[in-house]
């Protein structure tokens, strides 16, 4: 069977463990159907998931022309305590961001490898922690614009890590902790203006993933360097395929790349 297309973040589906799908302009995969098979990628050309032109992709699939000026890109895509939405203030394009930042967003706590803390859209935290191939996470506070969240979220950094270590996460080297206890030792923390907004009672959340095998080493595939490999898929995390010979795939970082996928 072959497949070819370009490459966006795989979709995902929460049932007993994550579904996974690779969508395609005329075609999707179910990669959870593709475990212990072996398959191909091929790396073919670049194409701009904004302009559509085949150009190399600079940063999340768009070209530098189009990163360096679309609303989608913006500063505080990255860093939502810069968004002015609700000054009514422009960054680039002000409709687009009264609409993307002027909506629920909530600051979590998720434990992939460590806990960390992150800013997400309300309506797409269980996919942001899917993302981050976390097996539980907790909301800590839902606020009503991405400005509140960003300025929780930098107030504790100060007191818990905003990163993942994704080799831990990968093999799986991972700990079970209370994310309700950690979440209210947070609590004094949050800035005045958000803790009106403070989840007090709410439950985490489990999420288990289709990993048949975890490696115990780790090594990336970059198509940009080697353009074609193969192997056997034996899981699936995050937004990562984990392949026999400990190799492991961030699709998410090859958003832009058209592939041609063969399962073997």
């Amino acid at each position: 069977m072959r497949y070819e297309g370009v490459l966006t973040k795989m979709r995902t589906e929460l049932t007993d463990t994550v579904q996974y799908y690779l969508v395609f302009e005329a075609d999707f995969l179910n990669m959870n159907q593709l475990l212990n098979k072996k398959i191909s990628i091929n790396f073919l050309k670049f194409e701009c998931l904004n302009c559509g032109r085949q150009k190399k992709v600079f940063r999340t699939g768009f070209c530098y022309d189009c990163w360096s000026s679309i609303p989608q890109a913006g500063d505080w895509i990255m860093r939502p305590e810069l968004s002015k939405a609700h000054l009514g203030q422009e960054d680039r394009d002000l409709e687009f961001e009264k609409k993307s930042q002027l909506q629920p967003h909530v600051v979590y706590l998720a434990n992939s490898s460590n806990v960390k803390v992150g800013v997400t859209r309300a309506s797409q935290s269980l996919t942001r922690w899917i993302d981050q191939g976390a097996h539980e996470a907790i909301e800590i506070v839902e606020v009503p614009n991405r400005y509140l969240a960003g300025i929780t979220e930098v107030a504790l950094k100060d007191h818990v890590s905003d990163k993942t270590n994704w080799r831990k996460m990968l093999t799986n080297e991972v700990l079970d902790l209370n994310l309700a206890e950690e979440r209210d030792k947070l609590k004094d923390y949050i800035p005045e203006e958000a803790k009106p907004y403070f989840l007090e009672n709410n439950k985490e959340t489990e999420i288990a993933f289709p990993v048949l095998e975890f490696p115990k080493k780790i090594k990336t595939l970059a198509l940009k360097k080697n353009p074609y490999y193969e192997g056997v898929l034996k899981g699936i995390k995050g937004q990562y395929l984990i392949f026999e010979d400990g190799t492991a795939f961030n699709v998410r970082a090859h958003e832009g790349y058209v592939v041609e996928i063969r399962v073997l």
